[in-house]
């Protein structure tokens, strides 16, 4: 296994990240591993040297917490393995069950904590940016969580570059904890996050961890394959249906035949090589989505590959920050 810092912090991580959207309740999303199903991925990333988990409360609506937390108490040492969660979204339907406000930000931790059944998350994280309550309330309550010894460090997820610089500069003037991480829509499919979003990161010293590094499987799957997630995710259909998408896949497929490897592995090798990216999220439903993300931390690109993957794509409109 391969380790970086995230960002400018002295925080060790594993250069891939354990998405556990995955691990939950299958009622929730079809395609999600229940419980004893989950099991097998924690302890073959651990095993691999993944020290790095990221999940969110509203995966599950709370059991992908109570899952992940369950697995790496057994199995991992607390004190090496970095735990990531994220707050925003609709816990249920009533008042104060979302968004950023201080209520719902302290509210949420510790019922996080509570499930997760840790005592300090270390890397804690807006799902999204909230228009509804000002950037200085979240960031006040983030802080305090800090302060109180409930989060290690804290972290932004997908808004746009104007959003972030707003939240740095208001730690900064106010000398709050400052966001360490950016959780971003980042894919050879879209590309959009390179005219503002990592500049901005890269000049700030903030640590880029793409959700979605294969595009929702999109990068990934043989042309015509159907799954349960494939043809249950409404989300994806949604992020991935402009003009050029499959010609983005196919290029992949091409450098990947020349290769011998999987597409997959190529488009995860690609995104490891971008500057700033420290760990691409990988979501694994089964035991081979794991190992093909671990055999790409040993594929190298060079600049004609690179250059025939980046040459098909085309300007998108901006997805993902909803």
């Amino acid at each position: 296994m391969l380790y970086t810092t995230l960002g400018t912090t002295g925080l060790t991580v594993s250069r891939l990240c354990l998405g556990c959207m995955s691990y939950g309740s299958p009622s929730w999303r079809a395609w999600v591993l229940d419980e004893g199903a989950a099991r097998p991925f924690f302890k073959r990333a651990l095993d691999a040297g993944i020290n790095f988990f990221d999940t969110a409360d509203m995966y599950s609506v709370g059991r992908s917490e109570e899952i992940t937390g369950r697995w790496l108490r057994e199995m991992a040492s607390l004190d090496e393995i970095v735990i990531a969660t994220k707050v925003f979204n609709q816990m249920r339907n009533a008042p104060n069950m979302r968004g950023l406000s201080r209520k719902h930000i302290v509210q949420a931790c510790e019922a996080s904590l509570t499930r997760l059944g840790i005592e300090t998350i270390d890397l804690y994280q807006i799902h999204r940016f909230d228009a509804d309550v000002p950037i200085d309330e979240t960031l006040a309550a983030l802080d305090l969580l800090v302060h109180q010894g409930k989060v290690r460090y804290i972290g932004a997820s997908s808004g746009y570059a104007w959003q972030m610089a707003q939240a740095l500069s208001a730690s900064e003037r106010n000398g709050w904890a400052r966001f360490v991480s950016m959780q971003n829509h980042y894919n050879l499919v879209y590309r959009e996050e390179e005219r503002e979003m990592i500049p901005l990161c890269r000049a700030e010293g903030i640590g880029i961890i793409p959700w979605s590094p294969l595009a929702r499987g999109l990068l990934a799957r043989a042309p015509g394959e159907h799954t349960v997630r494939i043809d249950s995710d409404d989300f994806a259909r949604g992020l991935y249906d402009s003009p050029g998408d499959e010609d983005v896949v196919a290029a992949t497929h091409r450098v990947a035949t020349a290769r011998g490897v999987s597409s997959a592995e190529v488009a995860l090798a690609w995104l490891l090589s971008k500057p700033g990216v420290t760990a691409p999220i990988v979501g694994a439903t089964k035991l081979e989505h794991l190992e093909t993300a671990i055999r790409a931390l040993d594929l190298s690109l060079d600049a004609a590959e690179c250059k025939a993957l980046e040459a098909p794509y085309r300007p998108h409109a901006v997805k993902g920050h909803h």
